[in-house]
């Protein structure tokens, strides 16, 4: 931060000086919002919220070191006293910026990636000159001042993330600090019920290349038509990445190893490299070639650009992070947000990534999709059923549709229904025998009788139920009340209609019955209320050589899961 007394704070911020506070006492930074983070010389930012009042944090602030108090009302200490504090930190960072007129800002927005991108970007821009940027995802009306108001003399360049939950709020942002360069990256489903449509998304996220000045760069994704179509909205020089011929940044020969990650040759108007990434999933790519773009246009060589996102890991926490236990079960967080597009990305990286191994995935109903919520959860249940997952845990509410698209997805996969199968009806092609007239075809709630082949050779799923006078596979070991032995029992007792409340305890079964037909496995599904349970239930199933994948609305902080599950305590 450029060193502040505070009499300059009081003018910018339109505020006064309140509890003896010393007009020539100086703030040297950082400003902050939470009184945990004060240093010596910082200022307390006090924010009203809906359980936390900031002011009540002020003394305590006041004796950390806090030169003083940003506040809207008086507090114990020295204060600044403005009609509305978070307005008053904007004000205060856009005054900092006109103290820097040699810093280039560059904005980064897009439905999905943004803090991905903003990171590699981050990494390219420090090889010219001191940069700030984000910690993890401060970009919105709180996160990006404070953001700004990290940069001090020596800072040449600003990367900065721009999100929005309405029309105006980018616009906004963009008036706090002035972009030079504006990388948007797509336009998905991301809070598709607070906008309306993809339309209004698209309206959003082009309030950034609306800012930019003349001189300026406009970056965009030309593989998407309602990014690319942005160019009609601004003044700037427009230079587009993608996969298309038609990109100046492009990709060409991509190709992912089997830990799913992308190699591929950059080729630029002036030359081409190879790029090796270490981030996860095919969905990467457009990160990094949006990174590799602006950083193409401020001068960077291709090889400079190539060698510096081969070398990047994930900076920001719990997005695709991949982490592997001592007993060889690999988990991957990417618990920080999600919405319809990144559970697809996700779903697609984690298929290459445990690709001959068994799978578990932990998800959650996803939000802010308003009338289109419930049909697109039903759509993330289908996608996650039917992956080919030994299996699936649901957590926490309106849970509803996506346990509803998994279990008929599931069913789908493992070729069942609830009428007679025909040949040539399972998964992959695999051939059904028809089952001779009057015999019982596999329900949902039922186990395949002897005789029936599935199409993978795989055991009955746990939590079937046989019904009334149906035999058991040959050779199973009977448990008690009808219900079969290890690796064919049910949760309840045997009879028509008999409801399936869910797993037992145990990994879901793997081969066959002892001397009979194979049989289709299909993917076993349970639902729990929390993060802490999700773990609680998969510390049951998890076996050397599995591999997980946990992924969710910030809300439901399904970190917590992973954390778990790797032996550490949720943080």
């Amino acid at each position: 931060m450029i060193p502040l007394p505070l009499a300059r704070i009081a003018e910018i911020t339109s505020g006064a000086l309140s509890g003896m506070a010393d007009p020539r006492a100086v703030v040297r930074g950082p400003v902050v919002i939470d009184s945990r983070a004060v240093e010596p010389g910082s200022l307390f930012v006090a924010l009203k919220g809906a359980r936390v009042d900031g002011h009540d944090y002020a003394a305590q602030a006041i004796r950390a070191g806090a030169v003083a108090v940003l506040a809207t009302r008086p507090v114990e200490g020295p204060s600044v006293i403005v009609p509305d504090a978070a307005a008053a930190l904007a004000e205060l960072a856009s005054a900092q910026i006109r103290g820097l007129p040699k810093v280039t800002v560059i904005g980064v927005t897009g439905s999905a990636g943004k803090t991905t991108t903003k990171d590699l970007l981050a990494r390219l821009t420090a090889r010219i000159g001191p940069t700030i940027a984000p910690v993890g995802s401060f970009n919105n009306e709180l996160g990006h001042p404070l953001t700004v108001l990290r940069a001090d003399a020596d800072t040449r360049y600003m990367v900065l993330e721009l999100a929005a939950r309405n029309i105006g709020h980018i616009k906004d942002l963009t008036r706090i600090a002035p972009p030079q360069i504006g990388v948007v990256l797509n336009v998905g489903t991301a809070h598709l019920g607070v906008f309306g449509g993809k339309e209004a998304i698209a309206k959003a996220k082009g309030e950034l290349v609306e800012s930019l000045p003349r001189s300026g760069v406009a970056v965009l994704n030309g593989d998407d038509p309602l990014v690319r179509d942005m160019a009609s909205r601004t003044d700037a020089r427009v230079t587009y990445f993608g996969h298309h011929e038609s990109a100046s940044i492009r990709a060409e020969g991509v190709t992912m190893d089997v830990r799913g990650r992308a190699s591929f040759t950059l080729r630029t108007p002036s030359g081409t490299a190879h790029v090796s990434l270490k981030l996860y999933g095919a969905h990467a790519v457009e990160n990094a070639l949006a990174a590799a773009a602006a950083g193409y246009e401020l001068g960077l060589p291709v090889a400079t650009i190539a060698a510096e996102l081969s070398e990047a890991t994930p900076a920001s926490r719990w997005r695709m992070e991949v982490t592997d236990r001592p007993d060889g079960v690999t988990v991957v967080n990417d618990a920080y947000n999600a919405n319809p597009d990144s559970m697809r990305a996700a779903f697609e990286a984690f298929a290459v990534l445990g690709r001959g191994r068994r799978r578990f995935a932990v998800i959650a109903a996803l939000r802010e999709l308003g009338e289109e919520g419930p049909a697109l959860n039903t759509e993330l249940g289908r996608l996650a059923g039917g992956a080919g997952l030994a299996g699936l845990i649901v957590a926490g509410p309106d849970a509803g549709p996506v346990l509803e698209g998994a279990h008929e997805a599931a069913q789908a996969a493992a070729g069942l229904s609830s009428g007679p199968q025909q040949p040539g009806h399972g998964p992959q092609g695999a051939s059904v025998p028809v089952p001779p007239p009057g015999a019982q075809v596999p329900g949902p709630h039922q186990a395949p009788p002897p005789g029936w082949h599935g199409p993978q050779g795989d055991v009955a799923p746990q939590g079937w139920q046989a019904p009334d006078g149906a035999p058991m596979p040959p050779g199973a070991p009977q448990g008690p009340q009808g219900n079969a032995g290890p690796g064919w029992h049910g949760p309840g007792p045997v009879g028509p209609g008999a409801p399936v409340t869910g797993p037992v305890a145990g990994p879901p079964p793997v081969g066959g019955p002892p001397g009979g037909a194979p049989y289709p496995q299909m993917t076993r599904i349970v639902h729990v209320p929390d993060a802490v349970a999700a773990a609680a239930e998969l510390a049951g199933w998890l076996r050397p050589g599995d591999v997980v994948l946990v992924k969710g609305p910030r809300a439901m902080e399904l970190e917590r899961t992973a954390e778990l599950v790797l032996g550490g305590a949720p943080q």
